[in-house]
Parts: structure tokens; sequence; C-alpha cells
């Protein structure tokens, strides 16, 4: 089956309690692996997504339903993101407003004072239903702890880890959460003649390296050990923005580490001796 988001969940649940055999794939992912298309139709985009189901049959997981506490989760966060980015073009609109007519942005932040407010608001209670439901499962509330326990991942960051993961299940190997995330670099290279710099993949969760960008910032201010490797690639000349990538991968390979274990990051860690 194609992933549609939440307009094949029906489908999904009525099949899942049926017990029939369903395997979800991404749309993106069908369309890349079946070659050079023309035309589209519902006719022949079922011909294609069963194509793709025969001659990747070997490859296929079957799909399992997330935990509800997860799914209940994940509808928080997105509904969290939703009010964030309204109340950012809002705000974005006003300022922009203030540099060419100061009495017209003030009257339109007066007008607006109530709604910004109510946004506010709504933001604030959004996130403390999420710590209820994350407090209220002791399997969610243990993976937030251990998750949290890195520095410079925080609520935010750690929630989203844990529902694009499934609470680690679906993605267990850090490597395919970097690729995931969009800060694994590829190399582009063909022969002798085209060398180009490894580069990272847009095809990526944009939300999710967001995060992970605005953690390593945060891991780089106040964690010294980040810091201290961030002023030594910098001192060696390397680019800033490749060196805070770096610091993303070791901020995902710590937490998975800190996951696996099933421990809380500790800084001077010992590996015991048998």
């Amino acid at each position: 089956m194609e992933h549609t988001g939440i307009y094949n969940q029906h489908l999904l649940s009525f099949l899942y309690s049926k017990k029939a055999f369903v395997c979800l794939e991404a749309a993106v992912h069908i369309k890349l692996s079946s070659g050079l298309q023309r035309g589209k139709s519902d006719q022949i985009d079922a011909v294609r997504i069963a194509q793709y189901a025969y001659k990747n049959s070997m490859e296929l997981r079957l799909w399992q339903p997330k935990r509800q506490v997860i799914q209940q989760l994940k509808h928080l966060s997105g509904l969290r993101n939703r009010v964030i980015n309204a109340r950012k073009q809002l705000t974005v609109a006003l300022n922009e407003t203030s540099g060419f007519d100061k009495n017209a942005a003030r009257e339109c932040k007066k007008l607006c004072k109530a709604s910004l407010k109510a946004m506010d608001e709504d933001i604030k209670r959004i996130e403390l239903k999420m710590d209820r439901v994350i407090a209220s499962d002791l399997e969610l509330k243990r993976l937030f702890s251990i998750v949290t326990s890195v520095e410079g991942i925080g609520k935010v960051t750690a929630t989203e880890m844990i529902i694009t993961t499934n609470e680690f299940k679906d993605i267990t190997d850090p490597a395919k959460f970097a690729c995931y995330s969009g800060v694994a670099p590829f190399e582009y290279s063909s022969g002798s003649s085209i060398k180009g710099k490894p580069r990272v993949s847009h095809k990526a969760n944009k939300h999710m390296k967001s995060l992970l960008h605005m953690a390593a910032l945060v891991a780089i201010n106040y964690n010294a050990d980040m810091k201290a490797y961030y002023q030594r690639k910098v001192d060696q000349k390397k680019n800033k923005m490749l060196v805070i990538n770096a610091v993303r991968n070791k901020l995902i390979w710590r937490v998975f580490a800190c996951v696996r274990n099933d421990c809380p990051y500790q800084k001077n860690y010992q590996i015991a001796l048998a």
C-alpha cells in the first residue's frame, strides 16, 4: 500500500483487524524505483504499486500499528507545529510592516495582540498535554528520560525522535536515522573526472533536521566536549556548517547508544572489564 498519511488509516485498521498482511511504502520510494514514467492515473498507479511489490517482495516489511500513546503524541506534536507556524506567519508579517509604516504596524499589533496571546496559551496547553501523555506511560517515560539525558537534546527533539523511530523500533541503526534526518553525507564521484565533495541529501525529514540543528548549537554552547570538538575543527579551517553537521551525527549516535544500552548518558563512561 502507498502511504497517504491519515487518508489510509481506516483501511489499515480494518485490514489489521482481519489479520491481513499489509506492507506500507512511501510514495516517493515507489515512484523513484519505477524508472522513467509517463502519464498517471489510478489504474496506472495500482499497476506500478503491484509491480513494485512483486519486484521487492523479499525486502518488504509487514506493517505494524504504533501504540495508541505514540499516535496520540504524534497528533499533539503535529498540532503544536501548526500553531507555532501560524504564529510565526503572523509575527513575521507584523514585523515586516514596522520597517515601512510604524504607525500601521503599531495598530496591527494592537489588533492582533489577543490572537498572539491566545496562540501562546494554546502552545503551552498542548505542551502540558504532551508532558502528561509521556508521564502516563512507563515505557515512554523511560525512553524520554534516556534521550533527554544527552546534553543538547531537549524535550521537543526527544519527543520527535521517539515518534519518528516508533520508540526506536522501526529505526534501530543510528546511521539510518542520520540518513532519514538528512545529516548523513554521501559521496558524489564517478571515475577519475567527477569528484564532488560529500553532501547531505535533500530527501529527508526537514523538521527533524532543523531540531537536530538547534540541538547541535545548544551542545556546542553548553557541552564541554562538543564545544572543544567544534573549536578544534574550526581552528583547523574546517567549514563551520560541516562541523555542526558532524555534531548532529554525534548526538544521534549518543542517543541511540544510550537507548541500546538502556541507560542515561554518562560523561565519564568507563567500560567495565570482565
